[in-house]
Formats: structure tokens, sequence, C-alpha cells
């Protein structure tokens, strides 16, 4: 059985993984939110900028449009929706996003309608390069690009910063923050911000990779919990490391017939494996 194939196309997804990953891990570490909508957010960037492109704008303008979109979209939640909920349990925040994304998901149904055929392109999927005989194309190898820039940005977003150090503030602790004076409202809503971004550009990658759907792009958030979640919901590295291994087990499965069916089960598989570790390596240091 031949899986050579199936890794360039692993190497796209575990990319789009990765970045989204990195962006709710961000979230969460400055917010204190488990963003549900994250995959809505993309989808709203990538059904945005394939009208765009439908009515012959051109494609980068369209492409940064469709981010823009987004991270206003998300923006504004943070600063009008989610810092109403500061003070309530993150459980109620986390389900708080998943109406977000429900709101989003039907609007996009009503005006773009369930799940016609369309896929957004880009000049560079018809350029590639052979590599240890695999066949990259440019836009995968651009979205692993992009997934490790946003790795490296974020780092130092948060190292060297005044406001990466508010953000570390608030994750440790949001109570002590603000007696010091940190602004909490507007920080969050930087890091919604930020992670609108990341949303936006993770939707139109998938949406060039893989389709052009409102429900499909939707469901990006959970093999992109399931990064976050081996990176322990703080480690970017961790959640660059998941989404590209949930996406590299995800492709791989599609090449075996009999497991082809439950491929989407993997980065689940990966999150529980991970959680397991997790759980298990402060035992194994108190022994």
């Amino acid at each position: 059985m031949n899986l050579l194939p199936f890794v360039a196309t692993g190497i796209g997804l575990g990319a789009v993984y990765a970045l989204s990953g990195v962006g709710l891990v961000l979230l969460y570490r400055a917010a204190g939110t488990l963003n549900f909508a994250f995959g809505a957010l993309g989808a709203l960037a990538a059904h945005c900028t394939w009208t765009l492109i439908q009515l012959d704008a051109p494609t980068a303008p369209s492409w940064i449009a469709g981010i823009i979109v987004s991270a206003l979209a998300s923006f504004l939640y943070g600063r009008y929706v989610s810092a109403r909920l500061v003070d309530r349990d993150r459980t109620v925040r986390a389900i708080c996003t998943l109406g977000f994304a429900l709101a989003i998901l039907g609007a996009l149904t009503t005006i773009w309608g369930p799940g016609l055929p369309r896929r957004l392109t880009l000049p560079t999927d018809n350029m590639f390069v052979i590599w240890l005989g695999l066949r990259l194309s440019y836009t995968r190898i651009a979205a692993l690009l992009v997934a490790v820039l946003a790795v490296i940005g974020v780092g130092v977003l948060l190292t060297q910063t005044r406001t990466g150090l508010a953000m570390r503030a608030l994750a440790s602790n949001r109570v002590v923050s603000q007696t010091i004076g940190v602004r909490i409202r507007a920080t969050d809503a930087i890091a919604w911000l930020i992670s609108g971004m990341f949303a936006g550009v993770a939707g139109l990658l998938l949406g060039d990779l893989v389709v052009l759907n409102p429900l499909t792009l939707t469901f990006l958030v959970i093999p992109a919990m399931a990064a976050a979640i081996i990176g322990a919901l703080r480690s970017m590295i961790g959640a660059f490391v998941g989404g590209m291994l949930c996406g590299m087990a995800e492709a791989l499965l599609i090449g075996v017939p009999d497991l082809a069916e439950v491929r989407s089960a993997a980065p689940y598989v990966i999150a529980i494996l991970a959680m397991a570790a997790i759980m298990r390596a402060p035992t194994m240091a108190r022994e």
C-alpha cells in the first residue's frame, strides 16, 4: 500500500489545522475563551472572497478583504459580546461562541446556499516542486510557511510587546491583572482580532485545498480544537505539532480503504492520547 501520495495532502491539511490551533490557543490564553466560532469565521472569509472574485475583483485584494471581514466580525464579538461575559464561567463563554458560530452558519447557508460545489483557486495551485518523491504544490508550501510564521509571530507578540505582556498577565490571573491596571477589555478585543485573522487565513486555505462549503469550513474548528488540546491550550509549538499530526493522520487514512470513512475521527483519537499523556506526566513526576 503506497501512502506517499497522501503525505502532500497531509502537509496542507496539517498546516491549516496547525494555524487554527495556534489561533485558538492565543485567544484562550489571552481571553480565557474556547472559541467554537473559529471555523465559521473562516467560512465567512472564504465565501466573501469567493463572491468578490466572481465579481471580477483582483485575487489578492479579495483574499485580504475576506480576512478583514473575519477579523472584524471576531473583533466585534470580542468587544461587544464577549466583554459582557468576562465575569461568567468559561463554559458559559464557550457555549456563547457556539451560538455565534450557528448564527454565522445560518447566514452563510441563507446567502450562499447549503453546499454548492465551489472552490477557491490560486495561481500557486498549478505550481509545484518534487521533494523526496512528493509532489508539493506551492499552495501547500505556502500554507506550511504561514503556519510556521504564525507560531513565530505569536511568540514575538507574547514575549516582546506590551500587548503580549498584558495577554500573559491575563492568562496568569485576570483579577490581579485588572488590579494593576491591565486593560482587560481592550486586550481581549485585540486577541479576538488576531484570532479572527488566523481564522480567515485558515478558512481561505481550506477553501482552496479542500472545498468551499459552509458546513465543512465551520467544522474546521473540530481538528483545530484537537490541535489546541494537544498543546494543552497553552503551547503554540504544541498546537502546531498537534495540527500537523492531525492533518497527516487524516490524510493518510484516506489511503486505507477500511479506515477512510472514519478518518475524521483521527484528530479526536490523537487529542485523547495527548490528554492522557499530559495527565499522566504529573502523576509520574510525583511517583
